[in-house]
């Protein structure tokens, strides 16, 4: 089966940093794009990055884009965001999702498995 672990999420200050982590298994992490999303209140759930099976393409949502990194290491089959810089707005549930091929456009909503989330809390 697969499984997506996401862990990282806290509370922290605005201006802070937070790395997430989601650990995959039970496929061929190398061979698929992956993404983050985030759940948001009262404005549902938002992709915000993604990256190609093999890392060359990257894309990100504007409001994160120069303040987070998505990044992989398919020999640990592990997705990574570190978040910088981050806003009270950046709080919410971050998701890591699968697609079903190994590259995809910008803002390509994850059409595959979605690992459980994790809360990140912005807060002075």
């Amino acid at each position: 089966d697969v499984q997506l672990q996401a862990s990282g999420g806290g509370s922290v200050q605005p201006g802070g940093s937070l790395r997430l982590s989601c650990a995959a298994s039970g496929f061929t992490f190398s061979a698929y794009a992956m993404s983050w999303a985030r759940e948001v209140p009262g404005k549902g759930t938002e992709w915000i990055s993604s990256i190609s099976s093999g890392g060359e393409n990257i894309n990100y949502e504007a409001s994160v884009k120069g303040r987070f990194t998505i990044s992989r290491d398919n020999a640990k089959n592990t997705l990574y965001l570190q978040m910088n810089s981050l806003k009270p707005e950046d709080t919410g549930v971050y998701y890591c999702a699968k697609y079903r091929r190994p590259d995809v456009t910008r803002g390509e909503w994850p059409d595959d498995d979605w690992g459980q989330g994790t809360q990140v809390t912005v807060s002075s």
